[in-house]
């Protein structure tokens, strides 16, 4: 969809974007101690995402697993922000909560909303994976895919927004840990 911005206008919005500062990982969970590592076969940590896992793509969610869960792990939080988003705000492209600690993702398995993991509302408020889109000529976006160890299920509405989902997991991050993929159109 962001694609078919035309370029120049990509371009002027280039020193438009959220900023790491604002994403969940920097902000409401700042303190909580960062041990937790979290790994994808598609891409390594500050490198750009293949396009399959893109707009530009297929458009799968990209496959995820996490190490490093301290005792007292109950279940086991994903989120994805765009800090690059030309936005007031970085745009939510994943929430799936109350994961397994002891499983992974595949690729594609947080796509659909049929998926059977709970998946939270992306900023297009749809359940399930927004691949990157962003526009082309406004430069590489840095995408956060934040993994969080919390100790006990969380108990929310079918398919919460990032609000509801931050609001019922304070006091409840035992870990945290972080991977950057990024992604721009030239």
């Amino acid at each position: 969809m962001l694609e078919k911005i035309p370029h120049a206008v990509g371009a002027a919005l280039s020193g438009l974007k959220a900023g790491l500062d604002k994403t969940a990982y920097r902000t409401t969970f700042a303190t909580v101690p960062e041990s937790l590592g979290l790994t994808s076969l598609a891409f390594t940590d500050g490198t750009a995402m293949p396009a399959r896992v893109t707009a530009d793509g297929a458009g799968a969610s990209p496959p995820l697993a996490w190490t490093g869960l301290p005792p007292g792990t109950a279940r086991v939080v994903l989120l994805c922000e765009d800090a690059g988003s030309p936005t007031p705000s970085p745009l939510v492209h994943l929430i799936a909560w109350n994961l397994d600690p002891g499983a992974a993702l595949a690729e594609g398995a947080a796509s659909q909303a049929e998926s059977g993991l709970d998946l939270g509302k992306n900023s297009f408020l749809k359940p399930g994976w927004l691949p990157p889109d962003p526009p082309t000529g406004h430069g590489p976006h840095a995408y956060l895919f934040q993994v969080y160890a919390l100790d006990r299920a969380l108990e929310l509405p079918e398919h919460p927004g990032r609000g509801a989902l931050l609001e019922a997991m304070a006091g409840r991050v035992l870990a945290k840990g972080c991977l950057v993929g990024t992604y721009e159109r030239p």
